[in-house]
């Protein structure tokens, strides 16, 4: 089994190709922080641009390095939700669209959700129940994993996730944006 995974809910692009041994056969990941920097923070209509303009070389590029074809593939993944409406389009249209012009099945990935089950890709050996720090740039949350789609939420941010606080705090002090990495470089310097 071989499935063809799309990331496109926010600001990067990201494609991979994963087997039914957990073992990533490409990862490919499409940074678009130059394309935001002048605002300080992500502009969804640009972020959505973006994604249609490199997505299908992207996915094209993880098919040649993983020597992979789209014959070879089972199914087709993208993220659902949540995040920016537009970049999400971008990623379901194209999936869906694959796994319809292949008969492939497609599944719909709750973001979230796939944030906790990194952990489990990255360490095959972990074993549930677990409790996961989710922390990206729009949601900030502990979640005890009790199973396969069973998750308690223990806490989580009521107003501004991690990183839009980073980026915020940065962009008041005339900081470099992403700002969570350039308010550590500072931190670390005193």
């Amino acid at each position: 089994m071989i499935v063809l995974g799309i990331e496109s809910s926010c600001d990067e692009t990201a494609v991979a190709l994963v087997d039914a041994d957990r073992r990533i056969l490409s990862n490919l990941v499409l940074s678009q922080t130059r394309d935001h920097e002048a605002f300080g923070g992500v502009v969804p209509e640009i972020a959505a641009r973006a994604h249609l303009e490199h997505l299908d070389s992207l996915i094209r590029r993880a098919l040649q390095d993983s020597g992979v074809r789209f014959a070879s593939l089972s199914g087709v993944a993208a993220t659902a939700g949540p995040g920016l409406i537009g970049g999400l389009i971008v990623g379901l249209m194209a999936a869906k669209a694959i796994a319809a012009a292949r008969r492939l099945p497609f599944v719909a990935v709750n973001h979230l959700e796939a944030h906790l089950y990194a952990a489990l890709v990255e360490d095959p050996s972990l074993e549930l129940p677990v409790v996961v720090l989710l922390v990206s740039g729009g949601h900030t949350m502990l979640v005890a994993m009790e199973g396969h789609g069973r998750y308690r939420l223990l806490g989580a941010t009521l107003d501004d996730a991690a990183g839009e606080a980073f980026d915020k705090v940065a962009k008041l002090l005339g900081l470099a944006y992403p700002g969570g990495p350039e308010v550590e470089r500072r931190a670390r310097a005193g």
